[in-house]
């Protein structure tokens, strides 16, 4: 029986604060894996997560940087209970 693959959570995980809020981004992989996965959760537990992978951390971060500067910190934070339409 094998073990499942640990999950590498990256140094470059980091809160990015804008308008008042704060969210967190997450860049992670599988430790087989090569490349890395990247998803923004709020403070409300809600997560929005991208369907492509990216081949480094940077790559990852500069997306997560890029998207909230385009689209603004408020389409990342959801409802407080987790149901309904986003902000």
């Amino acid at each position: 029986m094998s073990e499942e693959p640990k999950l590498i959570i990256s140094e470059k995980s980091q809160p990015i604060s804008d308008a008042g809020k704060t969210v967190f981004v997450e860049i992670y992989r599988l430790e087989n894996a090569n490349e890395w996965a990247l998803s923004i959760d709020d403070e409300f537990n809600n997560t929005s997560s991208w369907n492509n992978d990216f081949k480094t951390e940077d790559a990852a971060l500069i997306e997560a940087k890029r998207a909230i500067l385009e689209e603004g910190i408020h389409k990342f934070i959801g409802p407080e209970s987790g149901k309904g339409e986003w902000k």
